[in-house]
């Protein structure tokens, strides 16, 4: 990461917007926090909680407005997602309240995941500035694909409006798409060189790199590196993508099993003229040619002290 700025509760304005559908989000108890711990650092807080549907860029955009130099979401990825994108390019810089299920984002940052210490952090932490990525003007701040991730989330939201619990619905879809696999065929074209095609189960777009192997599966060790992380599955039997989804979850990955490169940009193209495409866990219709492109340091956002020193 770049040097980072002083600590960012001189006379700051916070403004909170907490998903109330979030997995563990007890808004009541989360503003009690924010209230109690901003006062104590001399800090003007407003907390906003939302429900499903909201316009999360709007509610940031407002709060902007509104005077607050620090808009801290309270969510999973993707709620973090869609508030940073009406934060990208400015000077408001975004805080991470990590109350999903996976907080990916908030890991890679080193954020506390524990919420009183996510929030002492946020107002004790430093300004950096960080990495995205885009697909058709779309920000997204982890990663995007396209073939069995964007299959398996719209099965399981099916059903889950079905009534079944999320990781029930998610089990049932990962096994409809196992049984009903098919592979995606598409034309790749990366940075300068030209289009190739290809044919392959998926292919992963990362805002920057992530590792592929061992305990760190998963992660990523830098937001700064400027690139994008364009990763592709080798064409594969149902048995043999099993067997890579196994070596996945069990940490044995070797690199070797995937195609993976450093891009600045990619387009992709599929025989269709719009595309499930999945950024940050949110599956959207999107009409192609897609169109992939890092932005660095484009966004400033609070992290730990100690996470902007060891940077």
């Amino acid at each position: 990461m770049p040097d980072s700025a002083p600590a960012t509760t001189d006379a700051k304005a916070f403004a909170f917007l907490l998903n109330g559908k979030a997995g563990s989000c007890d808004v009541a108890t989360a503003t009690t926090l924010i209230e109690k711990l901003g006062a104590e650092h001399g800090v003007d807080v407003e907390v906003v909680s939302f429900g499903e549907g909201s316009d999360l860029a709007a509610l940031a955009k407002e709060a902007v407005d509104k005077g607050a130099q620090v808009v801290a979401a309270g969510g999973g990825d993707g709620t973090i997602s869609a508030v940073a994108s009406a934060l990208v390019g400015t000077d408001v810089a975004l805080g991470v309240l990590p109350l999903g299920t996976l907080n990916h984002f908030a890991k890679d940052l080193g954020i506390p995941l524990k919420l009183e210490d996510a929030i002492g952090a946020l107002f004790r932490g430093a300004t950096v500035e960080i990495d995205v990525a885009e697909i058709n003007g779309k920000i997204f701040l982890n990663n995007s694909s396209l073939g069995l991730y964007p299959r398996i989330v719209r099965q399981r939201e099916a059903s889950q409006r079905r009534g079944l619990p999320k990781w029930v619905a998610f089990l049932r879809a990962l096994l409809y798409v196992a049984r009903n696999h098919s592979s995606l065929y598409l034309h790749l074209k990366v940075d300068q060189a030209g289009s190739e095609f290809r044919k392959t189960p998926f292919i992963f777009i990362g805002n920057n790199r992530y590792e592929l192997t061992g305990l760190d599966i998963g992660k990523r060790n830098s937001l700064v590196g400027a690139h994008l992380w364009v990763c592709k599955a080798p064409d594969a039997s149902r048995g043999g993508l099993l067997r890579l989804t196994l070596r996945a979850l069990a940490g044995r990955l070797k690199d070797e099993d995937l195609e993976a490169t450093e891009a600045k940009e990619a387009w992709i193209e599929t025989h269709s003229r719009h595309a499930h495409v999945s950024a940050d866990g949110e599956v959207l219709a999107m009409e192609g040619p897609l169109h992939y492109k890092s932005r660095p340091q484009a966004l400033k956002v609070i992290v730990p002290q100690r996470a902007a020193a060891a940077a």
